[in-house]
């Protein structure tokens, strides 16, 4: 990337934002930091389905009908994170688009490394599927960051086992290609995620599964996947290989509107949600989901 400038309304967040979050070293203060996290429990449900996967209902209120409904899926990496961590944002797009949005828990790396995080991924889109008053013709999936990740190798994992049909998905600044990783990619820009992080996600991720399989930006097959938004700052860790991917969705035959944010760091609109960029960049998403359930 030749840009290190950062957007001016993302600059004084980015002061206190720190360069690198986790490591082998962190990740076992910031799990128990995070377990803290309290969301609200008004207007949602929060299930357990039989698998033992945990759910974050929410629904439109006082509707007659069918809606169309998202998946969203949680980031942090691969490691850390729960459906709560997006409680306000799932809100937004239940109050925005009137639809049904469940957030799903999946199992974390390293404790439960490929398949078993995006089997669980799977499982949510099944049940949701089959949830009264859900549209099964019309459900989207989406996530950030490694939840965009998990979002990708859903798409791929729903066409190839041919059963429930996502209409769209939302890859918000997805955590996609294991080789993002190494000295080159430094970058003073860079906030929350660098290499570092990423070699130490995508190990615990892994395992010992074949990256060609497990990493959506190594699949050779991207036809037949249902049309995406992509949407990721210059100063993203992620930029190139989401960029990348892009491309490969269009040249597969797959529509893919990409939204870029000049100057814009991993992270940046959970960080400075009320920013203008951050409120555009939702948005957009918004605006795409929109257009396919009403299409």
């Amino acid at each position: 990337m030749a840009t290190t400038e950062i957007h001016p309304e993302l600059r004084k967040a980015a002061r206190f934002i720190p360069r690198k979050l986790i490591t082998p070293r962190t990740l076992p203060v910031i799990r128990r930091l995070t377990a803290f996290q309290r969301a609200r429990t008004d207007d949602v449900d929060v299930l357990t389905l039989e698998s033992g996967i945990g759910i974050r209902l929410y629904r439109p209120a006082a509707t007659l009908t069918t809606t169309p409904a998202l998946l969203w899926i949680h980031g942090g990496g691969y490691v850390i994170g729960s459906a709560a961590q997006d409680d306000l944002l799932c809100r937004k797009f239940v109050k925005e688009l009137g639809i049904t949005v469940a957030a799903v828990d999946y199992r974390l790396a390293p404790e439960h490394p490929y398949p078993a995080p995006l089997e669980d991924c799977y499982t949510a889109l099944q049940w949701l599927a089959e949830l009264p008053g859900v549209d099964a013709d019309r459900i989207a999936i989406g996530g950030a960051s490694a939840g965009g990740g998990l979002c990708a190798a859903l798409a791929l994992l729903a066409r190839d086992r041919d059963g429930v049909k996502p209409v769209f998905q939302v890859l918000v600044y997805p955590m996609i290609d294991d080789r993002s990783v190494g000295a080159h990619l430094y970058n003073p820009g860079h906030r929350l995620w660098d290499a570092t992080s990423n070699k130490f996600g995508w190990t615990a991720y892994l395992g010992g599964a074949d990256p060609q399989v497990a990493a959506p930006a190594r699949r050779t097959d991207l036809a037949g996947l249902p049309p995406a938004w992509l949407g990721v700052g210059t100063l993203d860790l992620f930029h190139d290989e989401d960029l990348a991917y892009a491309e490969r969705l269009r040249a597969a035959g797959v529509p893919c509107q990409v939204h870029v944010v000049p100057g814009a760091f991993h992270g940046f609109d959970g960080i400075a949600a009320k920013a203008d960029i951050s409120n555009a960049f939702f948005y957009s998403q918004c605006d795409s989901l929109r257009a396919r359930f009403e299409g």
